[in-house]
């Protein structure tokens, strides 16, 4: 712990934002003074990486890169004192804590490992169904009962209330199961400054600590729009959330490491994957996005406070894993002249000696806007990869895909190349539900002396605050221009952004550069003009909520993705391109809001975005 005047400070740093993130991170967070680390390893597509693992090795089923890490990092963190809590324990954490246990033991460590379990509902899914519990679709509202002898697998999403146990116990090493994402960020801070967790505004802020630190370095300048600003990506710092009992606190990162923290980064992660900014919903409490307040603290420190919340709800989220058939990719280099054209012929060719009919197909001409399908290509690109693919219900039509789709290389036109065959994949779906907490109890083991204890679920009684106070709203009204000329120019010189998904659904939060572009940008980009833009790929509504305290526009883009996740044929099943594709929107903009007219900078003067999306057209 540290202490700023009088005020105790705990200091949380995040060395993991996904299963194949840094494996670097965790040292270099150790090398300078941090009270926990978070390491955030599942997404729902982890989940099923995770389920066809532990189908070929039962004693598999976690994020083994985390056991990577430890091997190097435990001497420096028994050293240090810094207690790690991770959800790398993804479907067998009591497995994964075991390995973990004998690398310590085999370098004559000794160390206080806890796990969280209680998350998984596979074994009980026939009782809650029987209990009149439908755990129905909450995209589709299908009921469990049409795929039930599919499902693989189910996971409650835990809250913090297990976790602050484990700390109580001195565990110094934490591995769960399905806990969410803040949660993991929640539980230190509860546990460190005491709060009740019926404390719904400090809870909330505690989940906002969460929610920037659990993406990793996405806080700290990776995946920004204006990614030629920051200084360095090599040796990318991590963020770190100084936090204070009141609730505030200050992102930052290592000093002399690589990336950036500024108002875009921590701004860019706040608005990303979420639904509505005001009832961003979590196991602990509902968190209210709208309140937030940003403040500049000077180079790589940017101070979060005012976060409200509410109380949570009575249910919790589940994650099902279903098999819902079969999947194959294929892929073709082919090279100009006329590569496009050439490109078309291939796929009629396939498709016509095939002869069947599948659940789905793509074709895709990556290199000619294949994750932008609704922007202009490049006119004759010197070579493109054509990227086939087929899913199915039925093993053997998608095996005839696979042993057909090489076949095309000398036997139709030339400058045509391909690497190895296609294989099958079976495909796990991921199914959304809900279910009454009360049915859920999680358990935290002491692995040394076996120890465990139960956590039921605690229910919310609190009224929520009475009177949240909002930081004021930007004028709302469109400015009325200096001169009464305009310019057209690319959204990205107005606007920052960033993409995700949840499920099939793709969010982008759109943010804009000054106080002044704000309110046209909330007249400008209404939920119909994305819809149109996206017309493409989007075949369900666009939903738009508003975040002036942020000047940021949320956006969900429901049945966008093709599916999501290990269901999709995109080469973008997730939807991180989709920002960028928004970005490039050509908009009317009064001339007075332009960056070059001293307006939309957002600090970023370095930035220039060359060629076709220079300002132009002035009127």
């Amino acid at each position: 712990m540290f202490n700023v005047g009088d005020e105790k400070t705990v200091r949380i740093g995040n060395a993991s934002g996904y299963w194949g993130d840094d494996l670097d991170a965790l040292h270099q967070q150790l090398s300078g003074p941090l009270d926990y680390i978070t390491l955030d390893f599942l997404a729902e597509i982890t989940m099923s990486i995770l389920r066809k693992q532990r189908s070929r090795r039962a004693e598999l089923g976690y994020a083994t890169d985390f056991l990577d890490q430890m091997r190097t990092c435990l001497p420096l963190l028994n050293q240090t004192g810094t207690r790690i809590i991770t959800n790398a324990g993804g479907i067998n954490p009591l497995g994964c804590a075991q390995e973990l246990d004998k690398i310590a033991h085999g370098l004559g460590i000794q160390v206080r490992i806890a796990v969280v379990e209680g998350d998984d509902l596979t074994d009980r899914l026939d009782a809650l169904l029987q209990k009149g519990i439908p755990l129905k679709n909450m995209e589709t509202d299908q009921e469990l009962k049409t795929i039930r002898k599919q499902v693989q697998g189910a996971n409650a999403y835990l809250g913090a209330a297990p976790v602050i146990k484990a700390l109580e116990a001195g565990a110094q090493i934490i591995i769960t199961g399905r806990v969410s994402d803040a949660g993991i960020t929640v539980a230190p801070l509860a546990f460190e400054f005491g709060w009740s967790l019926k404390d719904w505004d400090k809870l909330a802020a505690a989940v906002a600590a969460g929610h920037i630190l659990e993406c990793g370095a996405q806080a700290s300048g990776g995946n920004i729009t204006d990614w030629q600003d920051v200084p360095s990506f090599l040796n990318m710092g991590y963020p770190i959330a100084e936090c204070l009992a009141d609730g505030s606190f200050l992102i930052t990162k290592h000093e002399k490491s690589g990336g950036v923290v500024n108002r875009q980064s921590v701004t860019s992660q706040l608005v990303y994957e979420i639904g509505d900014p005001a009832s961003y919903i979590t196991p602990d409490v509902i968190a209210d996005f709208s309140t937030i307040v940003l403040e500049d603290q000077g180079k790589d420190r940017v101070r979060i406070s005012g976060v409200r919340g509410k109380p949570r709800t009575d249910q919790l989220k589940v994650s099902l894993s279903y098999r819902a058939g079969y999947k194959a990719h294929g892929t073709l280099i082919v090279s100009g002249p006329k590569a496009v054209e050439k490109c078309r012929l291939l796929a009629d060719l396939l498709w016509k000696r095939l002869g069947l009919e599948f659940e789905e197909t793509s074709t895709e001409l990556v290199g000619h806007s294949a994750c932008h399908p609704h922007l202009p290509p490049p006119e004759d690109p010197p070579e493109i990869l054509l990227r086939l693919g087929v899913r199915d219900p039925q093993r053997e039509k998608v095996e005839a895909f696979t042993k057909k789709s090489t076949s095309l290389v000398l036997n139709s036109v030339p400058g045509v190349s391909t690497g190895s065959r296609p294989r099958v994949q079976g495909v796990l779906a991921y199914w959304p539900c809900l279910i009454p907490a009360s049915e859920v109890t999680a358990s935290v083991t002491l692995l040394e002396s076996r120890q465990t204890f139960q956590v039921p679920w605690e229910p919310a009684h609190r009224k929520a605050s009475s009177s949240p106070s909002r930081p004021p709203e930007p004028q709302k009204e469109a400015p009325s221009p200096a001169t009464g000329r305009s310019a057209r120019v690319p959204l990205m010189q107005l606007c920052y952004g960033r993409s995700g998904d949840k499920g099939d659904t793709c969010n982008i939060g759109v943010v804009a550069r000054s106080q002044e572009i704000y309110p046209w940008l909330c007249q400008q980009l209404t939920a119909r003009r994305v819809k149109d833009y996206f017309a493409e790929i989007c075949q369900g509504e666009v939903e738009r909520f508003e975040m002036p305290n942020l000047l940021a526009l949320n956006f969900l883009l429901h049945e966008s993705l093709g599916g999501g996740g290990t269901v999709s044929l995109r080469i973008d099943p997730q939807g991180k391109t989709l920002a960028e594709a928004l970005l490039r929107m050509e908009v009317e903009v009064p001339d007075h809001l332009t960056p070059d007219q001293g307006q939309g900078s957002g600090g970023n003067s370095k930035f220039k975005i060359q060629n076709k999306f220079q300002i132009q057209n002035r009127t």
